[in-house]
């Protein structure tokens, strides 16, 4: 990927933490292209990180070998159809919901597209991506896709398109869960008399050691909640209402309910 020239159609807060990502990685900037029709935009990132930038998008597909899609899903469509694709390149999207043979077909067929669904913590690069290939991918092409997602975190593949819309339910979507559950555990903390500014410290922070726990060691979520509950314990109380409230069967609800939901966006952005 050190010689692919990157360029990225759309330079909003994703875009821009995927070129940095990209740089502090290793890629050179000389490497990387965007092309956005907003001056001030263009201006910040030509400071920020000295890349070259286009208002047109064809200037940016005219010379780069990978094009990262990295507008809003309503404006996919018309950005698409609006280029002349280059056959030898990689298109890379991250525009939620759009099917791969809805883009292929706006940019003519036959191009090698890789689909991605990054979620927000990728701005602080601490990210989590699913991917798909359709078949135009050559292993070259996947490897480089992989490396532009990985440059701002975790990447995984799956083999069925439709199950990107799993992905969108669980990590996509997943960032809001997780603040929502913090935020229950502030307003709770504050309820039983601690400060609002320390209940939302230690929700903060306990949200994010636990994460960081679960990452480093072998065991699984249930293992290291078992490891924690003490029996008799303050944990196993909490964790009996938890239970007799049917948390489990609420985020399967809700889960269900974002999965369904990204199966409909995929039908009417897709057209």
């Amino acid at each position: 990927m050190d010689n692919q020239k990157i360029g990225f159609i759309g330079a909003g807060n994703m875009a821009r933490s995927l070129i940095g990502g990209l740089i502090s990685s290793g890629i050179k900037n000389t490497h990387l292209f965007a092309a956005d029709p907003n001056e001030d935009i263009r201006n910040a990132l030509e400071k920020d990180f000295e890349i070259q930038t286009f208002s047109e998008n064809q200037q940016l597909v005219d010379q780069c070998d990978v094009v990262v899609f990295a507008v809003k899903p309503q404006a996919l469509k018309t950005v698409a159809t609006s280029i002349t694709a280059k056959e030898s390149a990689l298109y890379l999207t991250i525009a939620a919901g759009i099917p791969s043979e809805s883009l292929n077909n706006w940019l003519n067929s036959n191009k090698a597209i890789v689909r991605s669904m990054p979620n927000t913590p990728s701005l602080v690069l601490s990210g989590a991506s699913g991917l798909f290939a359709n078949s135009q991918v050559n292993e070259e092409q996947r490897e480089t896709a992989e490396s532009i997602l990985r440059a701002v975190g975790l990447t995984v593949w799956v083999n069925d398109e439709k199950q990107l819309d799993a992905v969108t339910a669980l990590s996509g979507s997943g960032p809001a869960y997780f603040f929502m559950v913090m935020e229950a555990m502030e307003k709770a903390g504050v309820e039983l008399g601690l400060p609002a500014d320390t209940a939302r410290l230690l929700a903060i922070q306990t949200g994010f050691g636990a994460t960081k726990l679960a990452l480093e060691v072998d065991d699984a979520p249930a293992v290291l909640r078992q490891k924690v509950t003490s029996p008799g314990g303050t944990t196993e109380q909490a964790i009996k209402i938890f239970e007799e409230k049917g948390l489990t069967e609420i985020f399967s609800k809700a889960m269900k309910a974002a999965h369904d939901r990204a199966e409909e966006l995929a039908d009417e952005l897709g057209k």
